[in-house]
């Protein structure tokens, strides 16, 4: 059986260039010591001299040398390495050779390292180069930040990616599974399905590449109600010896969209309640542990979400394992750009003039294969409905331009100024884009023949026009829901989705009321670093949930939408854009604006025990019931059908509280802690800066609180609470027993948590 070795701890890194440092030889000794997936980036201080768009955090250049040990059998076999994800423009060398590079940030790529690596020690050495941070329209983080693996097999072995098992047809009863297979030598295979140690089926083929059927009875069906995760083993047979074998989760589940009905999941017609998702969580940059995505996706479940769209680019593959095991569908997408770079902003939000930096300069050398190992390594996943090509791509003037429309603006372009806004001959044609897309929608079937490719259109009255839209098995619309009568007319037969849409209830009715639109994406479902509108804010804040992972009141509107559970929210206004809290605290007689998420007929509000009246909630308030209350100090309280909610004014803090979630076994876990202040009475407490220091071998990798003009370095040991919570994320070391987080105050509160490690 294939061994597959994580390359994790005691990396080497050097930030900056180092001549020399690709050699084996070279004395690393004086360079910092990481642990792998990394992100540099937040490791500094934000600044004002980087860009707007990602979050006024650096890139640069920077080296990581590792060193690992083969034995002798090792060597006799064949030897992969495989990083899964370099942002970005990567250069690698194993033993001194060069091996090559890889410019996108967010593929997966590797090389066969057989011929140049010995028994004993072997060094890996890795050049990464960002120094265009303004290439990006959000955070992208810098470095090795998602797994590298080694992979030891047999010299007879399945190629990378090589085993990809589809349903053909499923229902309660029966089954039936195609595997392909591709392999290096082999001269058949053999395949067995589990559910546990329970048996389901087997299948044979023969060939050193191929396909097999497979039928099971009474299958586990994969859907997100149940996600019943399953494992094929796959065996690289010759001569009749098993050379090598993997193992494959993998669930059997159909799918299909119609154009006038919209989508069904194993033969039950829903709606896709979706939200769109950036990479990074706040402190951690993009060094993302799984157990973080989990987390964020458990939440998501709760407001009634059942998919997620990875936005604007393939994502780590742990988050679409997470996906598979909850039982969340995903739109994987590609690109957010192709030939041509979209505006990047570096100082604010639509703040001219942009830079123009970013994947279009890669996109004509690398998009094939970008392309390619998006499909090949996430294929197998159950969790995926839907193949993205691109996001905006026919965005307005930005660069494509049409002779239909002598004027375009697209759905951010507010202060865009007149001359963007008009045609011009000498910008590239939008006309183009059709032919882009057919040639990447076939890359796609020719990898993969289950599921429909879609893309992400901001400007449908034009792609309609250009033929973009008709090379397209599914046209995803952002922010038009203007467009889905007149377009489900104009063009029957095509299927339409709502791939990013705002919070905005009238969005979601939209897609209620309409059988043919198969679902949406809600823009989106976590805060982000990134897309900021302009120092000193460091994040968007566009979210359901903040970028603490902490609910924000969008997610009890968004939970009242899509479900049926009986409760009631209060949430407070503070008369900023997107700054709606769950805080009673102001000016005596400041008049606040309250709201009250509940899918309940009616709610009363009272402020200290005083009522300030009934409302009844009518289809259009979009499950938001509102009050204009002067503030005065104490308790706000709704209740509805003998269920209540309240908000008091925060004390000063007398307790914290720690709650780790639970930590991961054996060396490296990590664990997210949520740390509470509460005041004298038990509500959370007015927020004051905690001061967080371990015990042991735990490492704080940062804090988050999700404010965003926060400008405290994530370096730091320190942070402010919001709304009495912020978030600690922790990662033990190698060496077992005892550690501790201890949590204080500047008014001198203390509080501690012990962790046993290994």
């Amino acid at each position: 059986m294939a061994e597959k070795r994580r390359l994790i701890s005691n990396w080497a890194f050097h930030l900056g260039e180092c001549e020399g440092a690709e050699f084996m030889g070279f004395d690393d000794r004086a360079w910092r010591r990481v642990t792998v997936p990394h992100d540099w980036a937040v490791e500094s201080p934000f600044d004002s001299k980087w860009a707007s768009g990602t979050g006024y955090l650096p890139g640069g250049i920077g080296w990581y040398r590792k060193a690992f040990t083969l034995s002798e059998s090792d060597v006799r076999g064949r030897v992969r390495i495989t990083f899964f994800g370099v942002y970005k423009h990567a250069k690698v060398w194993i033993n001194s050779n060069f091996l090559g590079n890889h410019a996108y940030g967010y593929t997966s790529f590797g090389w066969d390292i057989t011929a140049f690596v010995r028994p004993g020690e072997n060094v890996v050495a890795v050049r990464v180069e960002h120094n265009d941070v303004a290439d990006s329209r959000w955070y992208t983080g810098s470095g090795i930040d998602r797994d590298v693996v080694l992979e030891i097999s047999d010299t007879v072995c399945f190629r990378p990616w090589g085993v990809f098992p589809s349903t053909v047809r499923c229902d309660e009863n029966s089954a039936r599974i195609r595997i392909k297979w591709e392999t290096f030598g082999a001269d058949g295979a053999l395949f067995t399905l589990r559910d546990g140690e329970k048996l389901l089926g087997t299948a044979r083929g023969a060939g050193e590449s191929g396909e097999a059927l497979m039928d099971v009875s009474c299958p586990p069906l994969w859907s997100p109600g149940s996600p019943r995760m399953l494992t094929l083993t796959a065996e690289a047979l010759s001569g009749g010896a098993v050379r090598d074998t993997v193992c494959v989760p993998f669930g059997i589940r159909t799918f299909n969209f119609d154009a006038d009905t919209g989508f069904f999941l194993n033969g039950r017609n829903m709606k896709i309640k979706g939200v769109c998702v950036h990479h990074d969580a706040g402190c951690l940059g993009a060094a993302v542990p799984k157990k973080v995505w989990t987390a964020r996706l458990k939440k998501f479940r709760e407001a009634g979400c059942n998919a997620l769209r990875t936005a604007h680019n393939p994502p780590d593959p742990d988050l679409l394992d997470a996906c598979d095991e909850l039982g969340l569908m995903v739109m994987d997408e590609a690109f957010d750009e192709w030939e041509g770079i979209k505006n990047k902003w570096w100082q604010g939000h639509n703040v001219y003039p942009p830079k123009h930096y970013g994947y279009g300069e890669d996109f004509p050398e690398w998009h094939e294969k970008d392309l390619r190992s998006m499909v090949l390594r996430d294929r197998c996943h159950p969790s995926i409905v839907l193949w993205s090509i691109g996001n905006e791509i026919d965005y307005p003037n930005d660069p494509y331009v049409t002779p239909l429309f002598r004027e375009a603006m697209g759905n951010n372009d507010a202060n865009k100024p007149l001359a963007e806004r008009l045609y011009d001959p000498r910008k590239p044609d939008a006309g183009r884009l059709s032919t882009l897309a057919r040639e990447l929608t076939d890359i796609v079937h020719s990898l993969d023949d289950t599921r429909p490719v879609t893309s992400a259109l901001s400007f449908p009255e034009l792609s309609n026009l250009t033929g973009f839209a008709d090379q397209l098995d599914l046209s995803g619309y952002n922010y038009r829901e203007k467009f889905y009568d007149d377009d489900h007319r104009k063009y029957p037969g095509r299927v339409l989705l709502g791939s990013e849409n705002s919070h905005d209830p009238a969005a979601w009715r939209a897609v209620e009321d309409r059988d043919f639109i198969a679902g949406q994406f809600l823009w989106t479902g976590v805060d982000f670093l990134g897309e900021c509108r302009g120092w000193p804010v460091r994040i968007s804040q566009a979210g359901m949930m903040d970028l603490a992972g902490f609910e924000k009141p969008l997610f009890y509107r968004r939970k009242a939408l899509w479900t049926k559970e009986r409760f009631v929210k209060l949430a407070v206004g503070t008369g900023k854009e997107w700054e709606e809290r769950f805080l009673w605290q102001g000016e005596i007689g400041d008049v606040k604006t309250v709201s009250v998420y509940t899918g309940l007929p009616a709610a009363e509000l009272f402020l200290n025990g005083a009522s300030l009246g009934v409302r009844e909630l009518k289809r259009e308030d979009g499950c938001c019931l509102t009050w204009e209350v002067p503030y005065a100090p104490g308790t706000l309280t709704v209740r509805a059908e003998g269920l209540e909610d309240s908000l008091s004014t925060p004390g000063e803090a007398a307790a914290i509280e720690i709650k780790p979630d639970t930590l991961c076994p054996g060396p490296l876990g990590s664990v997210r802690t949520e740390v509470f202040l509460w005041d004298a009475d038990g509500h959370p407490a007015a927020d004051e800066v905690i001061i967080c220091q371990t015990l042991g071998d735990l490492e704080i990798l940062g804090i988050e609180n999700g404010i965003p003009d926060d400008l405290t370095p994530y370096s730091e040991n320190f942070r402010r609470t919001l709304q009495g919570r912020a978030v600690v994320y922790l990662r033990a070391g190698e060496e077992k027993g005892g550690a501790e987080l201890h949590v204080r105050t500047a008014s001198g509160m203390k509080a501690c948590c012990r962790f046993i490690l290994g």
